[in-house]
This record gives C-alpha cells, sequence and structure tokens, in this order.
C-alpha cells in the first residue's frame, strides 16, 4: 500500500432515516480508507447498506452521523454549492440506470460536467471520451437510439471525461447480461487506469469483484471486516 495519503476517508458512518414514528438504521458506524488508483468492491446481501454507503461516500446523501474526507476535505465543510462544484471536480458516478438525459445525444450527455465547471474545449474532450469507449460512431444518438451496453459506456465516459480523481459504481453490470456486462466490466476498469482514477463499486458480479484489489463486505448496515476488507483473491460466494 501507497504511503500517500488516501484519496478518500470515511470514519464512523452512520445513515438512519424515519418512517413516521419508527427510526430505521441502515448503516452502523462504517470507517474505511481508499488509497490514490485503487480499486475497490463493496458487496454484500440486497438490503445491506451498500448503496447508502456509496452514496454517503460520495456526497450525494448526508450520514447521520460521522464523516467523509476525499482529497484532504470534509465534504461536511462544504456548502450545497461548493460541494456540488467539488463532486464535479474530483467525483465521477457511474449508475446502474445509466441517469442518460432522454433528449440529448450522447455528446451532449458527456459534455455536461464539463459545461457545469466551465471548462473550456468541451466538444473535443468529450468526443475524445466517447471515442475511447469506442461510441466516435454514435455521437448524435440519443439514449433510445442506444442499446443497454452503449448507455453504459456513455455513462462511463461522463463520468472520466472531467478526469476526476474518485470514480463510483452503482452495479455497473446489473441490467447487462453476460457478453455486455463483460464488455463494461473490462471498459470500466482500463478507463479507470488511464485517467488515474481510483474506483469504488457496488456489485453483485463475483467476477467484477474480483478485478478488484479489495473486497470490503456488509451485512446489516455494518462492516464484516473491520480491518478494510479482504484482497479480491479471497471473495467467497
Amino acid at each position: 500500500m501507497s504511503d500517500a495519503p488516501p484519496i478518500l476517508r470515511a470514519q464512523d458512518l452512520s445513515r438512519s432515516y424515519h418512517d413516521g414514528a419508527r427510526e430505521l438504521t441502515v448503516l452502523r458506524g462504517v470507517s474505511m480508507q481508499v488509497q490514490a488508483r485503487e480499486r475497490v468492491a463493496i458487496i454484500g446481501p440486497s438490503g445491506s447498506g451498500k448503496s447508502t454507503l456509496l452514496g454517503l461516500l460520495a456526497g450525494l446523501d448526508v450520514p447521520s452521523s460521522g464523516w467523509v474526507e476525499i482529497d484532504g476535505q470534509n465534504l461536511a465543510q462544504l456548502s450545497p454549492s461548493a460541494l456540488a462544484a467539488f463532486r464535479g471536480a474530483h467525483i465521477g458516478f457511474v449508475f446502474q440506470s445509466f441517469r442518460l438525459l432522454p433528449y440529448a445525444t450522447a455528446l451532449e450527455n458527456v459534455s455536461i460536467p464539463l459545461e457545469l465547471q466551465g471548462q473550456r474545449d468541451v466538444q473535443t474532450r468529450s468526443r475524445e471520451a466517447l471515442q475511447r469507449v469506442g461510441l466516435d460512431q454514435r455521437l448524435h444518438h440519443r439514449p433510445a437510439q442506444l442499446s443497454g451496453g452503449e448507455q453504459q459506456r456513455v455513462a462511463i465516459a461522463r463520468a472520466l471525461v472531467a478526469q476526476p480523481r474518485l470514480v463510483f459504481a452503482d452495479e455497473p453490470t446489473g441490467n447487462l447480461d453476460g457478453a455486455h456486462a463483460e464488455h463494461i466490466r473490462d471498459m470500466l476498469f482500463t478507463a479507470a487506469a488511464e485517467h488515474g482514477a481510483a474506483l469504488i463499486v457496488v456489485t453483485h458480479d463475483p467476477q467484477l469483484a474480483e478485478c478488484c484489489d479489495r473486497v470490503i463486505r456488509l451485512d446489516a448496515g455494518q462492516l464484516l471486516d473491520p480491518g478494510g476488507g479482504v484482497s479480491a483473491g479471497n471473495v467467497a460466494q
């Protein structure tokens, strides 16, 4: 493991929701670190808190207690607008459901992170990002004109176009069949490596987990490996 400071640190993360008078705790006291360029899988049964944890780590949700630090910045210290700007500059996110704007072309969808940051050469950089995922012939197609695998490739290009240091992926192969899932899995890891980004993936896919450097197991909202996870070669299904 590198002696450099971790790209991500989380300490004692908990998340509870209120259902009427009842409090439902989804996540309990989760602490973890991720190094720059490291690839980490988060696994566990449905309802174990995986997606909740990913949302907290990415700053898409606010913990009930605990804190998250990315690249030395405590997310709780940022205003909502500053947090949105920080996410745009440091974080990429790949969703299981793609989350593409239906009325926008592939090129326009990929351009969004750069436009929000006021970057220059938006069109050129977006074209290059789509070319890297093999979609240079589909630039002007809208999501409805693309297959599921192609839509996920657009989502990968969008997540990486701003060259974030940290990429989150929530079940990136969950909506794809075996052959397409393997292709997307390879493409996601290759693209993240080319950009020098750390990758944190929530998955039920054992092959995807085995591609990672480390696996973190959750069950009932708690870490089963409090020491920080096990090597991917020891994943047991």
